[in-house]
């Protein structure tokens, strides 16, 4: 210590203290900041999420086309989180009504499901058509040869005495009970089952070239890919021509405001329709990636929809 008194006085000492005190200090105080900065990080919100818009459907091919063209809308331009739910036709109107499910772009009128509409018509909002000229009723390979309806019953035999349907809560599947009825084929049964098996089994026997008869509607691709033909109805149990038309749940206006001016304005045609159809059941796209060509692909068409 004698040493280094002869060169460092008490004052020297004292400053070094200061300095060394100082240090320490402003050390501390950054690693305070550190921490805080850390701690402020860990506070913060995380982002919100996207609101969600709820789309119902019903699984019919071309339903699923309008369905995932919606959903490619409300997600690309809008910006908002969109699913979609599949359920049977009852369900769909219900859940509308009872305000589960915002909206659906699957209304067949003024026809086909119109019982539903009647029944839920006080708790929805109709937006109008968004696809018209639709046609429905029985269908059969050209290469059938008989026109109508009521030739049916003088050929039961050739056409194993089946009339392939779709699902049973489908009013088609109601509107051709009542053909079957009116039009006198108590010898045919009705089969039940959805558009995958109907189409499956059509195809297989147009392969074969047996005869075949199902219940089919306009638009789908089936009509795109076989000589098809629909069997004139002269007592017009399948009515006339149909449209498809949009739904909402009440107050959507209110909550989304943007997506319900889109839906209002959600407009397109059969060929529109059946392009979608015809990439994801023929081309091996899946419904998201044709929904998205095709919104990629008419880009004037989804300008008009989201104008003001």
């Amino acid at each position: 210590m004698s040493y280094i008194y002869k060169y460092f006085s008490k004052s020297d000492y004292l400053l070094f203290f200061v300095y060394l005190f100082a240090f320490c200090l402003f050390a501390c105080l950054l690693v305070l900041a550190g921490c805080t900065d850390e701690e402020v990080q860990d506070q913060e919100p995380e982002p919100e999420e996207l609101e969600t818009v709820n789309i119902v459907y019903v699984d019919w091919v071309s339903e699923i086309a309008s369905a995932h063209v919606v959903k490619a809308v409300i997600e690309n331009r809008l910006g908002y989180n969109c699913e979609l739910l599949s359920v049977t036709a009852v369900s769909m109107w219900e859940s509308v009504a009872a305000g589960d499910q915002d909206a659906m772009v699957a209304a067949w009128l003024p026809t086909l499901q119109q019982h539903y509409y009647e029944a839920v018509k006080d708790d929805i909002e109709f937006l109008g058509p968004n696809l018209e000229g639709v046609e429905m009723g029985l269908v059969v390979p050209a290469y059938v040869p008989i026109e109508s309806i009521e030739e049916l019953k003088s050929y039961a035999e050739e056409f194993d005495y089946k009339i392939i349907g779709i699902d049973p809560e489908a009013g088609l599947m109601a509107s051709t009970d009542e053909a079957m009825e009116i039009y006198g084929l108590d010898q045919f049964e009705l089969v039940y089952g959805s558009d995958l098996t109907m189409t499956s089994a059509l195809e297989i026997a147009y392969e074969e070239e047996r005869w075949i008869a199902v219940t089919g509607w306009t638009p789908h691709w089936k009509f795109a890919r076989w000589d098809l033909k629909y069997l004139d109805d002269p007592e017009s149990v399948f009515g006339e021509a149909e449209y498809i038309g949009t739904i909402v749940r009440q107050g959507l206006e209110d909550d989304m405001p943007e997506v319900y001016k889109f839906l209002d304005n959600f407009y397109w045609t059969a060929e529109d329709m059946e392009q979608v159809m015809l990439w994801f059941s023929e081309e091996g796209l899946s419904a998201e990636e044709a929904a998205e060509r095709w919104v990629s692909e008419n880009i004037e068409t989804v300008d008009q929809w989201l104008a003001e």
